[in-house]
């Protein structure tokens, strides 16, 4: 009996399975003829003696850590490695359907076959997720991609070896792993072999049913349309702290996104109470559209528009990450770095957040800061870096918190120029246009999950055609294509807190000349043109990441001919900053000059043929003019979502609405 299991096991699925170290020693072993007498029983198991006395066996329908094992490690060691690599070494190689692709579903497996490879307890803790509601990202089974895996909230699961469960790999850490593989098989489950389609499936898995609006929910409703109608400089400390507990309230249900929605408005409230640059009344328009909308949409889909009700962080297993650069931002008063790396054995990126406060009469720039420590590594380092840690936690939202612990559970070494090669789809990208085809359906951005980092790519560019510089807007430009022949535009804009960064990207855009390049950045779509936002740039030299290059900014660029505003954008970006100076003065407290910009606004719209959002628009003055301001606010509502989304929908190259 051949155990088509133990021969589809790769040395990248061991080391997943196990570590490294174990693979190597295993393999060692081997070589010096220290492996295993192997057996093969009439079930199929397949058993082994080493030379030290040490016997281990292999059952059939169960993962290694399930294996029998002598020599007492609690989980995979190297005598079951060397067990599985003495057996493919005795085995029958040279069939030619061995490597064959199998097209195939974890959906097939049954609850008793979780059951027995999992463990009871298992699915139990399962159904208590499902029964509250859990979405997932599924990718099925393809023969450049032939691992199935589903992408959890808070942790990617992955099927290296078909039909069977026990070698399921995920990097949440041991005690949730039968869990998750469980909510893994059952989103393969509900997706059902007819939605394959493009590879790509997106589904939301059980939740009860729920009132259109909870407690919490309605009261952060409630207190949206108190800001909109009293607006922003009329809400003080004590409205701060109805939208805190609100906040508690979300988060205690299970409703994340809402939840992230609110602490963001607080936090751009608090800007605007100290006079803060972060302040944007633009952010605080949407925020009050994006509750009103997810509150809409709940009904439909309560758990991707509300968010997991899994836990909101979960602990990691032994994990690699590779850095992708950082970028810098912040105020007067603080420095924010946000790192992001890639999470190669779970295909996404995730982002790591520092903050610092700025002494009084201090201006760090990201140069300054590269030396910050963190994790006992300079911030320049950790931007370049792998890391291998066993203290990590990923939250639902894609952010991640490292800890150091004890001596050797966090390990940070330099990335070298090779690192992003070895990077699987889609985190590493050589034809953007096909992946933004699979991103084409995605729900609008106003309800789809707060996932950060869920653009972030590392491009393969081929070559860079221009690189320029227009300083009426303070924009660095790079006209570049992807190895599949994809025009790419490369675009960074000034950040004064890292003077030198488009000096430094101008510079490694221009190394790219004679090999490829590759780009670290946010990958998306603007006026149906591929856009790059860059985060690093990998050289031949190394990685370069601008934001905390050294220097003034003083480097004499090419400058670029200035892109002009289309008419359509001009239209819908005037109106959504009519509509924010509404909702910034409060609907109670319009100036005659705010109400004739809305006016205008809608004027203008008519003209350039968007009559739905200009009549919107009417519909909002015309309320505006009524006894009861308090009609206003649905029209405003109205008018704000129909904007965002038109202009959404404008920018990735589709047609908006009329």
């Amino acid at each position: 009996m051949s155990r088509a299991d133990l021969l589809a096991l790769t040395p990248e699925t061991l080391v997943s399975l196990a570590n490294r170290g174990l693979v190597k020693r295993a393999e060692k072993d081997l070589a010096a003829g220290s492996g295993p007498e192997v057996t093969v029983a009439d079930d199929g198991t397949v058993r082994g003696r080493f030379p030290d006395g040490t016997a281990t066996a292999l059952p059939p329908g169960r993962g290694l850590d399930a294996a029998e094992c002598d020599c007492g490690a609690p989980r995979v060691c190297r005598h079951r490695i060397g067990l599985v690599l003495a057996y493919q070494r005795g085995a029958d190689t040279g069939n030619p359907d061995a490597a064959a692709f199998v097209d195939w579903s974890p959906g097939d497996f049954s609850d008793e076959t979780l059951a027995a490879a999992l463990g009871r307890a298992s699915l139990n803790a399962a159904r208590r997720t499902r029964d509250r509601g859990y979405t997932a990202r599924l990718h099925h089974p393809t023969p450049a991609d032939p691992s199935p895996r589903a992408e959890l909230p808070t942790c990617t699961v992955r099927f290296p070896v078909p039909h069977e469960p026990g070698y399921a790999l995920t990097d949440a850490n041991d005690e949730l792993r039968g869990e998750v593989v469980t909510l893994a098989v059952w989103a393969f489950r509900a997706a059902g072999a007819e939605n394959k389609g493009d590879g790509v499936t997106e589904v939301s898995v059980g939740g009860r049913a729920a009132p259109a609006v909870g407690d919490a929910l309605a009261g952060a409703l409630a207190l949206a349309d108190e800001l909109l109608l009293d607006g922003v400089p009329q809400a003080g400390p004590v409205f701060g702290g109805a939208l805190a507990r609100v906040r508690e309230g979300l988060v205690a249900g299970a409703r994340y996104w809402p939840a992230g929605a609110v602490a963001e408005l607080a936090e751009q409230l608090g800007a605007y109470a100290v006079r803060g640059a972060r302040y944007e009344p633009e952010r605080v328009a949407r925020l009050l559209a994006e509750l009103h909308a997810r509150e809409r949409a709940a009904a439909l889909d309560p758990v991707g528009v509300l968010g997991t009700e899994e836990a909101p962080e979960t602990p990691l297993r032994r994990v690699r990450l590779v850095a992708l650069g950082c970028r810098i931002g912040g105020t007067e008063r603080d420095r924010t770095a946000e790192i992001y790396f890639a999470h190669a054995d779970a295909g996404l990126a995730l982002v790591l957040r520092k903050r610092w406060d700025v002494p009084e009469g201090q201006s760090p720039t990201g140069h300054d800061l590269a030396a910050r420590r963190l994790l006992g590594s300079p911030l320049h380092a950790l931007a370049t870096a792998n890391i291998v840690s066993e203290r990590t936690a990923r939250a639902a939202d894609r952010t991640v918190t490292i800890s150091r612990g004890r001596v050797a559970a966090t390990g940070v070494t330099p990335l070298g120029t090779t690192a992003w090669r070895d990077l699987p789809a889609p985190v590493l990208l050589r034809d953007t246009a096909a992946h933004l085809r699979t991103t084409a359906g995605r729900p609008p951005r106003l309800i789809r999950p707060r996932v950060e980092a869920e653009s972030v790519h590392v491009v393969e560019i081929a070559a860079v055609d221009a690189v320029g510089y227009d300083p009426a807007t303070q924009r660095l430009e790079a006209t570049a294509h992807d190895p599949a022949g994809n025009e790419i535009l490369v675009r960074a804009d000034h950040n004064p807190l890292c003077p030198a960064g488009l000096d430094a990207l101008a510079t490694a855009l221009g190394a790219g000349a004679g090999e490829p390049l590759r780009v670290s950045g946010v990958l998306g779509r603007d006026h149906g043109r591929t856009v790059l936002e860059p985060l690093a740039v990998l050289t031949a030299e190394g990685v370069v990441v601008p934001d905390l290059a050294p220097g003034d900014g003083d480097t004499a660029l090419t400058t670029s001919v200035r892109r002009t505003t289309d008419p359509l954008t001009h239209a819908l970006e005037s109106a959504l900053r009519a509509l924010a100076e509404a909702a910034h003065h409060g609907l109670r407290h319009l100036t005659p000059p705010a109400r004739t910009r809305l006016t205008d606004s809608a004027t203008t719209l008519r003209r350039t043929g968007l009559h739905t959002a200009a009549h919107l628009l009417d519909d909002l003055t015309d309320r505006l003019g009524r006894d009861s301001v308090d009609t206003a606010i649905p029209a405003w509502v109205n008018a704000q979502m129909h904007l965002l989304t038109t202009l959404e929908l404008h920018q990735e190259g589709a047609s908006p609405p009329a």
